[in-house]
């Protein structure tokens, strides 16, 4: 097995194949790969930030196929649109079936993702494998060394929430809610279901942080409730409106390197795949 990493800088496997991509002034992504003798099966790992990043997946793959690999795997860890998975309001897209529709049609052995915003990614996904956010949650835990309650920000999480419980030997949840309206996306009425949380560490376990409203209201109603500590673990980091409101509430943010490298003071980045 060989490995095309087409993000230098996410390289979960030891050894890949040389090449070299670039974008044409159009914005068209492009490959060139540099070594002839691969072999009969590949597997291709990126991060998709972009639709150019998912470009360049999409030709790397034409490539491969040229130089008649036989069988081509493929390994992106954040799965684009995954939240998209349902339709809310009249006009939107079904968008995580459109990128699942696009990576079935080009025979892939296997699609390895992880933890995916819900069932709907692997429902729709041919010979998907789901690395679960079970041994990441153990990772922070074991990192954290004290007794902890885990928290679940809404409806939305409890599932999962309640299997990394199970796999963790029976961790106490405490169940939170939120309301957001559907047009504009605004976060309100956020409730945490305990009465008194009697100081102790709490951590908010979700898949993805994007600009971190959620995790900004649910922090105050769990002080409000007696909340000691708390630590935040996401799968996914992806950050948009930075880190800094984050990490002067929490007082640790777990997250992988699924979406992008992190060197901040305040957040532990633990490897997708060691």
């Amino acid at each position: 097995m060989k490995y095309l990493h087409l993000d230098p800088s996410f390289a979960p496997y030891t050894t890949s194949i040389d090449f070299e991509a670039f974008v044409f002034n159009g914005g068209e992504p492009h490959i060139k790969i540099k070594d002839q003798n691969i072999g009969e099966e590949v597997t291709i790992t990126h991060r998709i930030n972009s639709f150019n990043d998912f470009g360049l997946v999409l030709v790397a793959t034409d490539a491969l196929k040229r130089m008649d690999v036989k069988i081509i795997n493929l390994f992106i860890p954040y799965f684009p649109a995954a939240r998209q998975d349902r339709v809310m309001v009249s006009g939107e897209s079904l968008s995580v079936k459109v990128y699942a529709d696009i990576l079935n049609a080009q025979g892939y052995n296997q699609i390895t993702v992880f933890d995916p915003h819900s069932e709907v990614t692997p429902a729709v996904l041919n010979n998907a494998k789901v690395i679960q956010n079970y041994d990441f949650v153990k990772q922070c835990l074991e990192t954290i060394k004290e007794e902890v309650i885990l928290i679940s920000p809404d409806g939305g999480a409890l599932k999962k929430i309640y299997k990394v419980s199970e796999y963790l030997g029976g961790i106490e949840v405490v169940e939170c809610s939120k309301k957001r309206d559907v047009k504009t996306g605004a976060l309100s009425g956020f409730r945490v279901y305990e009465e008194d949380l009697q100081g102790k560490h709490c951590v908010i376990v979700d898949d993805i942080c994007d600009g971190g409203g959620t995790f900004l209201g649910l922090a105050q109603a769990l002080k409000e409730k007696n909340a000691g500590k708390l630590s935040l673990v996401v799968s996914h980091g992806i950050f948009s409106k930075g880190l800094d409101s984050l990490t002067q509430l929490f007082d640790t943010v777990f997250t992988t390197n699924s979406f992008r490298n992190i060197n901040e003071e305040g957040v532990v980045q633990i490897p997708v795949v060691k």
